[in-house]
C-alpha cells in the first residue's frame, strides 16, 4: 500500500481533473465528469498472487499508522472501512448502521486484491432473482428487496497453505442390530492445505464467506492499488499472522477431521483424537469484492450477499407461515398418496 498521497493522485482524471471510480464493467477507472477511461494493468500484476513464509520465531513488523485514509467506524457493529476517493456512503456496507470518522486507524498492510467484476446493477440482478427463487417467500418480498440499499465493499481474508502430519485415534462401527460392534483404530496421514480462505475479520459472516466466496482463483489477484478500490468501502487487515491462524484453528480442525473420517473409510466413525505438526506455513493478505444488499422485513434487518467475483448469491430471507403450512400439506398428502399407490401395486 503506498502513501495517501499517492493514493489520492492515481484517482484524478488525466483529462479533466476529476474523481475517477472503478467500474467493474470495463475494468477500469472510468471519470465521473467526462467518462474518460485509464487501465490499472501494471508490470506487477503476475507477481500478486506471491505468498509469504510465516516463521512464529520471527516477529512481524508493527502495523502502521496510516490515519490519512479516513477510516471510518460503525455505530453499531464495530466494524471499521476505509473509503478511497469520494466516499460514496455514509452507511455500513456490513450492517447497514450509521459509520462516523475514526480517530485513529491501524492496519497490517494489504499484499493483493481481485478487483470487482460484477457490477452494481448486475449485483441487484442477482438478488432479487435469488430472492424471487424462493419457496414459501411473502407477497410483496421481492418489491421490498428492489428498494433495498446495495453496498460494495472489499472484505479482508487470507490465504494459508501448510503441511500437516497428523496422528488420530478414533473410533467405528461395524455389523447392525445386536451385531453392532464399536471398533478403535489409529494411523498416521499428511494432508496439505493450498490456498486455504479464511476470514481475517470477524465481521466476515459465513453468510459472505462460506454463501458466495470459498472459492477464487488466486490467478486474479492483483497488487494492492487505491483505483481498485475508487467507489467502494473495504476493511483494512487488523490481524497479525499468528491471531489469523489463532481465529481460524478451529475452521482448520474440523477440515482436518473430515480428512481423517474419510481415511478411515469406515461408517459411524467417531470419538476423534488427533494431533498434527504443521509446518511450511505460508500466507497471503488479500481483498475480495462483495456486494451487500440491506433491506427490512417487518422491522428485521436481513441482507443478500452477492460475490463481485462470479454473482454467486446467498442471503437471509423471511418465511410466509401460511405457505409454510400449504407447502407441508401439500408435501403430506404427496407422501400419502405414494404410499397408497406403492401399497396397491404390492397388493395380489
Amino acid at each position: 500500500m503506498s502513501t495517501p498521497q499517492t493514493d489520492q493522485s492515481e484517482l484524478s482524471c488525466p483529462s479533466c481533473g476529476g474523481q475517477c471510480v472503478y467500474d467493474p464493467n470495463v475494468q477500469m477507472l472510468t471519470c465521473t465528469s467526462c467518462g474518460t477511461t485509464q487501465g490499472l494493468e501494471s508490470p506487477w500484476d503476475s507477481a500478486a498472487s506471491a505468498e509469504t513464509d510465516y516463521r512464529a520465531d520471527t516477529p512481524e513488523t508493527l502495523p502502521p499508522d496510516l490515519p490519512d485514509m479516513r477510516a471510518h467506524s460503525c455505530e453499531t457493529c464495530g466494524g471499521e472501512v476505509v473509503f478511497t476517493g469520494a466516499s460514496l456512503s455514509d452507511r455500513c456496507p456490513y450492517c447497514d448502521g450509521a459509520v462516523v470518522l475514526s480517530t485513529t486507524d491501524h492496519g497490517y498492510r494489504t499484499t493483493a486484491l481481485i478487483p470487482f467484476r460484477v457490477a452494481e446493477q448486475a449485483a441487484q440482478t442477482h438478488a432479487l432473482d435469488w430472492v424471487r427463487g424462493r419457496i414459501a417467500a411473502p407477497s410483496g418480498l421481492s418489491e421490498t428487496v428492489e428498494k433495498g440499499r446495495v453496498a460494495g465493499l472489499y472484505a479482508p481474508f487470507w490465504t494459508f497453505d501448510s503441511q500437516e502430519a497428523v496422528d488420530y485415534w478414533a473410533s467405528y462401527t461395524t455389523g447392525s442390530g445386536k451385531n453392532r460392534t464399536k471398533r478403535r483404530t489409529s494411523g498416521q496421514m499428511k494432508i496439505g492445505f493450498d490456498d486455504l480462505l479464511m476470514p481475517a475479520s470477524p465481521h466476515v459472516t459465513p453468510l459472505i464467506r462460506d454463501g458466495i466466496l470459498h472459492q477464487f482463483d488466486p490467478r486474479r489477484l492483483r497488487p494492492y492499488r487505491a483505483g481498485y478500490l475508487a467507489g467502494f468501502a473495504a476493511e483494512r487487515h487488523h490481524q497479525s499472522v499468528a491471531q489469523g491462524l489463532g481465529a481460524n484453528e478451529a475452521d482448520k480442525r474440523l477440515l482436518i477431521r473430515n480428512r481423517i473420517k474419510a481415511n478411515i473409510g469406515k461408517s459411524g466413525v467417531s470419538d476423534i483424537i488427533f494431533n498434527t505438526d504443521t509446518t511450511g506455513i505460508r500466507y497471503r493478505r488479500i481483498l475480495l469484492p462483495v456486494w451487500i444488499l440491506h433491506y427490512r422485513w417487518k422491522d428485521q434487518p436481513m441482507k443478500v450477499v452477492v460475490s463481485g467475483l462470479d454473482g454467486r448469491t446467498f442471503g437471509e430471507r423471511p418465511f410466509c407461515p401460511r405457505k409454510l403450512t400449504y407447502y407441508a400439506a401439500a408435501v403430506s398428502l404427496a407422501v400419502i398418496a405414494f404410499g397408497l399407490l406403492w401399497g396397491a401395486g404390492a397388493a395380489p
